[in-house]
């Protein structure tokens, strides 16, 4: 009788090990999900400058569009070390200002013309799928811990070690999850 006893503990306690060592690796999951967002965020707010130096001289009478970029983009900048939905709000604004900014380039055929643009508009194009690729990749890291910490027998070594469901990365509205448009 004691043997089935003290097989039942280690059981039990293999299994408790078990899922905490799981709750570990999906926390590390959604911790590298977010540096994933996080690497290419920057590397889009790193684009926007030398962008920004080719648009000026087509440009110069455009100074609301142009000025609202730079305020997205300081913004962006600003909320690089708050949670996802801080973030996320201020990547929406950004987005919505550089697709403001790119259709009204439409209007500059030199611009549209200019081998330094074509080759900033493709790589913020390439930026913006590598944005999309991550942020997939980050909610389902998310979605995997978040069931894992409210499904049982798992939960009670979730609440027991403190793992705590992580929120999405979410745009706001419609408009902000729509890729700019960067075509010419």
């Amino acid at each position: 009788m004691e043997w089935v006893i003290l097989a039942i503990v280690l059981g039990l306690a293999g299994y408790a090990i078990v899922i905490y060592n799981s709750l570990v690796s999906n926390r590390q999951m959604v911790r590298e999900g977010w540096s994933g967002i996080d690497v290419q965020l920057k590397r889009r707010t790193d684009l926007i400058p030398n962008l920004m130096e080719t648009v000026k001289g087509y440009m110069a009478h455009e100074r609301e569009t142009l000025d609202a970029v730079v305020s997205a983009r300081a913004r962006a900048t600003s909320a690089a070390a708050a949670g996802p939905e801080a973030r996320a709000k201020a990547e929406g604004e950004l987005s919505a200002a550089l697709g403001r900014l790119l259709a009204i380039a439409e209007a500059y055929p030199d611009l549209k013309a200019n081998t330094t643009f074509l080759e900033f508009q493709s790589a913020l194009q390439a930026t913006e799928d590598e944005i999309q690729m991550a942020r997939r990749y980050y909610n389902g890291a998310v979605r995997n811990l978040n069931i894992q910490v409210e499904s049982f027998p798992s939960n009670i070594i979730a609440n027991a070690f403190k793992f705590t469901q992580s929120e999405y990365f979410e745009l706001e509205n419609d408009a902000e999850r729509a890729v700019p448009q960067v075509k010419f």
